[in-house]
This record gives structure tokens, sequence and C-alpha cells, in this order.
């Protein structure tokens, strides 16, 4: 069995895919079962107004389980892996200006979040493993096609068909070829066998000219040869 690449890019991805779905799935169960403690995260990052910090707070948790559950199921994995993009900026986002204005809080990506002890943050390390799963989420959009999907199931068809469509066509240039190739191999014997026709008609023509010349110079010649003789004939008499 040929393993072909893509069929390891298409494991690649199934492997990206169904990880990130576990990124999502965890973090938004952690948040979901705190919410309480979700909400002093969001309020940490000090970004938003207050009335918003509770609408975040409370949507995100299932925005993240939603997006998990997609990728897990394969379904809309483009479309899934965009919105995953927009998240994962965000956060880098707001752990990029959290880290610029000096404040001092824990992300709370995996629950827990808020304010620590100054020592305690870990602002590269969380902006470098969002970024890793940033390009998980990109490598997702740009192919989505992976294995053990829901997408899988329907693309198969139209793949196939398109497969088809691309073997035909190819089988009817090649068809197409070949006419040309035989048809212009017999015109070029058509136009061969005229030009030989026509070379000897030609040539009969030229040589007719000439032989009937040379014939009437005979017949010519013997008139006067016999009336040569008569002359001759006549004044013996």
């Amino acid at each position: 069995m040929t393993v072909t690449k893509g069929t390891v890019l298409d494991i690649v991805g199934t492997l990206f895919r169904l990880g990130l779905a576990g990124v999502w799935l965890v973090s938004g169960w952690l948040k979901v079962s705190d919410p309480n403690q979700t909400f002093i995260a969001v309020q940490a990052y000090d970004v938003l107004p207050g009335g918003m910090v509770s609408v975040v707070a409370a949507a995100m948790p299932f925005l993240e389980l939603a997006l998990g559950v997609l990728l897990v199921l394969g379904l809309g994995t483009r479309l899934t892996a965009v919105l995953s993009v927009l998240v994962l900026l965000a956060f880098i986002a707001a752990v990029a200006q959290s880290w610029a204005r000096g404040l001092s809080i824990d992300c709370g990506c995996f629950g827990g979040g808020g304010a620590v002890a100054e020592g305690d943050t870990r602002y590269p390390q969380e902006i470098a493993r969002d970024a890793g799963f940033l390009l998980i989420a990109v490598w997702l959009v740009v192919r989505p096609r992976t294995r053990l999907s829901l997408d899988g199931r329907f693309a198969p068809a139209a793949a196939g068909a398109d497969t088809e469509s691309d073997d035909d066509l190819d089988d009817a240039g090649l068809d197409g070829a070949g006419l040309d190739d035989a048809d212009l191999d017999n015109t070029r014997s058509d136009g061969a066998g005229l030009g030989d026709a026509g070379s000897a008609d030609v040539g009969l023509a030229g040589r007719t000219p000439a032989s009937g010349a040379r014939a009437d110079g005979a017949l010519g010649h013997d008139e006067v040869s016999g009336r040569s003789a008569s002359g001759e004939r006549g004044p013996a008499r």
C-alpha cells in the first residue's frame, strides 16, 4: 500500500482538528463549571465595560464548547477554524495588552484567572501557547479536509464526481488528440497521393506534346521523302 502525500496531510489535519477540539472542550468545560471565577477572569483584563463583562463571561464557555463539538464531529471545519482563529487572536491581544499595561493577572484560559502576584505572571508562555493553537487553526482554515469527519462523508461524493468528470475530459482530450492525429495522417497520405498523381499527370501532359511533335515531325519527314522520291521518278518517264 502506497502512502501518498495527501494521505499524510489528511492524517495530520485530523490530529490537529481533534487536538484543537480537545483544547476548546476542556477550556469551555472548566469555565462553565465555575461561572463566578470566569466572571472574575474576564473582569481582570479591564478592557470591557461593566455590562459587557457578564455577557462575555456567560457566552464564552458555550462558544468554546460549541467550537469543540463541531471540530470533534468535523462539521463545517473551515468555518469553525475561522472562528477559532478570531477567538485566539482576541485571547492573544487581551494577554498582550495586559502585559503591556503592567497588569498582574492570570489569563484564565483553562479556569482560574484574575489577579496574581507580580512575579507569578506567565505572559510569554500564555502568548506562545495560544500562538501554537492559532497555527493549528490556520492550518485547518487552509486545509480543512480531514478524516473521520462529517464533512468527509459528503465531500467524497462531490470529489468522486469531479474526478470522474476530469477523467472523462482527459479521455475526451486523448480521443480528440487521437482523431486529430489520424486525420492529420490521412490528410498527409491523401496529400501525398494527390501529389504523386498530380506529378504523374503533369509528367504525362508534359510528355504528350513532345511525343506528338516528334511523331508529327517523323510523318512530315516521311511525306517529304515520298515527294522527293516521286519527283525523282517523274523525269525518268
